[in-house]
C-alpha cells in the first residue's frame, strides 16, 4: 500500500499513523503525512486504493427484546452507516437485525452471515430475515459453526445484549485479540462481562470498550483503532516493529 499524501510505499506492519476517513482506512509513513491528509482528505484520498472497514454487532436474536433495546440497537446500525463502515452481522433476528435495520435507513453498507446454505434455509429453517442486508453470504456452517466467520470478518466488534451464542462470539474475539466494544445496559451478558474478563485472567492483546450510548461507543471504538490497534488488530498480524526514535 502508499501513503496517500507521498506516495510511498508503506508497510501495514511498520506504518507511522493511520486515520479513517469516510470509513476507508489510509496509512502513513509518518505524523506529517497523516496531518496533511487530515487537513484535506479529499485532496488525497483518491491518489490510492483504500478498503473500507467493519464493524460487527453481535448480539441477541430473540423476538423479546423491549423496545428500548431495539431502538438503541438501530441507533448503533445508524451511527455505523453515518461513518461509511460496513456493518457485519449474523443475519440473525433480534438485535443485530435491529442494526442492520439501522445501517439500511441511513444508506448504509450491510453483511449478513448466514448459517444456511440458501435463501431458502436462511428464512426457513433458521427463521431468519433476509429484507435488511446488501449481501448476504451462505457458510453452510450453522449457528455455532458460522460464528468464527462472523468475528475474522470484522476489524471491531461490538456486543449487544445476547446469551450464550453471543458468549461463543464474544470469546472467539477475545481470544483472537479483537477490539471490542460492549454496549452497556443492553442487558444479556453485557451485564457480566466485566467479571467474566477478569475471571479469564488472559492477555490476548485484546481491548474492551464500555459505553451505554451507542454512538459514542462506535466514536471510541473507531479512536481507538486508529489510535494505536490498527498495528495489530487481531492475534494473527505480526507485532509492528518499529524504531521507537523514528
Amino acid at each position: 500500500m502508499k501513503d496517500p499524501v507521498c506516495l510511498m510505499s508503506v508497510d501495514l506492519r511498520e506504518a507511522r499513523a493511520m486515520t479513517i476517513y469516510k470509513g476507508r482506512g489510509y496509512y502513513f509513513c509518518s505524523s506529517e503525512c497523516k496531518k496533511y491528509f487530515i487537513n484535506e482528505p479529499e485532496k488525497y484520498r483518491g491518489s490510492v486504493r483504500a478498503e473500507r472497514l467493519s464493524i460487527g454487532v453481535m448480539g441477541s436474536a430473540g423476538s423479546n427484546e423491549s423496545d428500548d433495546s431495539a431502538s438503541v440497537a438501530r441507533t448503533l446500525g445508524e451511527a455505523i452507516a453515518m461513518r461509511s463502515l460496513i456493518l457485519v452481522t449474523g443475519a440473525c433476528p433480534g438485535l443485530p437485525y435491529e442494526s442492520a435495520l439501522g445501517a439500511r435507513e441511513k444508506g448504509g453498507l450491510s453483511v449478513g452471515i448466514s448459517p444456511a446454505l440458501s435463501l431458502d434455509e436462511h428464512i426457513y429453517k433458521y427463521q431468519s430475515p433476509s429484507d435488511a442486508f446488501d449481501v448476504l453470504i451462505y457458510t453452510g456452517s450453522g449457528l455455532m459453526g458460522r460464528e468464527v466467520t462472523n468475528i475474522r470478518s470484522s476489524d471491531m466488534v461490538i456486543i449487544a445484549g445476547g446469551r450464550s451464542g453471543t458468549l461463543g462470539e464474544f470469546s472467539i474475539a477475545y481470544d483472537e485479540g479483537k477490539l471490542i466494544g460492549v454496549l452497556e445496559n443492553s442487558g444479556g451478558i453485557t451485564e457480566v462481562l466485566p467479571e467474566i474478563v477478569k475471571s479469564i485472567d488472559k492477555d490476548t492483546g485484546a481491548k474492551l470498550i464500555y459505553e451505554s450510548d451507542p454512538v459514542k461507543l462506535v466514536d471510541k471504538m473507531i479512536s481507538a483503532y486508529v489510535e494505536k490497534f490498527f498495528h495489530k488488530p487481531s492475534c494473527f498480524c505480526s507485532a509492528p516493529e518499529i524504531n521507537a526514535g523514528a
